[in-house]
């Protein structure tokens, strides 16, 4: 947490966040290496996690989730960001918990909420987003995986890449066009259910500059059948579906940057006043602490603004182009930030071993996720 409690943080959240950073600390932060090693996140950690009340926070008690609200998937986020898992099991619960279960909560009907929802808060079945294809990146009208209506149901065929939790999702919301229709009128959400689907596959799991306890994957649907009562939030609204999700989305990518700023100027502070150099410490250089005291007023910043978006998204009152700011400009400031820091460590800030080096790779997707910033500056832009 940041020095200060933010303003949307109260007594309950507080402890949350103490509850939740000891059970990360001591069941989560051991398995980074081994994480980082295979790609992605165990099953036994969702399960423990579920066990720990860490799944689908924010999901009412009534689906089998802790009741909370999306400020409990914040603090939760938050304090796997603090404790160097971000480029793991940060963003694949963030994924899970606070993004694929909110679609099925928002739009899903009473069925299909009871039908997915519990089994995602115990950590039996893991989901999914797969909205980017292979050759449409940010333009979410023009999607060219295709459901096609079928005795009782769709018939899904199409290829998505770069999806989270790829390999091991068992609920994938899939974007597909079910019309004709240009645009994103005819774009509608189907959940489909991994198991045993004939004419689904996995590709490999790919290899990414950072965030490697993260898996991240190619999805293949040839014919794919995919039931009727699958389709979530009726037909043809899947981009207005999208959109509205996206400011959340991109308001939690956000406070990953904040969160990650805060700790790079907390991990070099601490470095440069324990490293010497030239007969002193590192700190006691004046192009040290002007270094340090940009990065420490971004970070601030950053908080302020984020902390800005929280208020106003709990109140039900965050807009799209408020969101595109904050994914925008603190994003591109904790690229510059981690960098800047990274600098100071020297030669020891390239080393994989120092958590500063893990965030400069980890950062970098942040401008293009979520909608990249070149994305951001056109929603902006619009609306002006």
């Amino acid at each position: 947490m940041s020095p200060e409690r933010s303003p949307w943080i109260d007594d309950e959240l507080a402890m949350l966040d103490e509850q939740a950073t000891r059970f990360i600390e001591a069941e989560l932060v051991p398995q980074r290496e081994r994480w980082d090693r295979d790609g992605q996140v165990d099953r036994a950690a969702w399960s423990k996690a579920a066990e720990a009340g860490i799944l689908c926070a924010s999901i009412p008690a009534e689906y089998g989730g802790g009741g909370g609200t999306l400020a409990h998937e914040a603090v939760i986020h938050q304090a796997l960001s603090r404790a160097g898992l971000g480029g793991s099991f940060g963003t694949g619960n963030t994924i899970h918990s606070a993004i694929v279960a909110h679609y099925i909560l928002a739009y899903g009907t009473e069925e299909q909420k009871q039908r997915w929802l519990p089994g995602m808060a115990s950590g039996e079945r893991i989901g999914a987003i797969a909205m980017t294809e292979p050759g449409v990146g940010s333009d979410l009208q023009n999607v060219s995986t295709r459901a096609t209506a079928a005795r009782g149901g769709w018939l899904l065929s199409g290829a998505k890449t770069f999806i989270s939790n790829g390999q091991t999702a068992d609920l994938i919301v899939v974007a597909a066009r079910t019309g004709a229709k240009a645009g994103g009128k005819d774009v509608s959400l189907l959940v489909f259910e991994a198991e045993h689907a004939e004419g689904f596959r996995r590709g490999r799991n790919l290899e990414k500059i950072g965030m490697h306890g993260q898996d991240t994957s190619e999805l293949f649907f040839d014919d794919v059948f995919v039931a009727a009562d699958n389709l979530l939030g009726g037909e043809g609204g899947g981009f207005a579906q999208l959109m509205h999700q996206l400011a959340w989305e991109r308001t939690i990518i956000a406070l990953d940057a904040v969160v990650n700023m805060e700790r790079a100027v907390a991990l070099t502070t601490n470095y440069v006043r324990e490293r010497k150099a030239f007969g002193k410490a590192l700190f006691e250089l004046q192009n040290t602490q002007f270094v340090l005291a940009d990065c420490a007023t971004q970070a601030s910043v950053g908080r302020a603004f984020v902390d800005s978006l929280m208020v106003k998204l709990l109140a039900g009152q965050l807009d799209a182009v408020t969101a595109a700011k904050a994914k925008l400009w603190c994003t591109e400031a904790q690229c510059k930030v981690i960098d800047a820091c990274q600098q100071l460590f020297g030669g020891y800030g390239y080393m994989a071993e120092y958590p500063i080096a893990r965030m400069f790779a980890d950062a970098r997707v942040s401008r293009v996720y979520g909608g990249a910033s070149e994305i951001m500056k056109l929603i902006i832009a619009r609306a002006l």
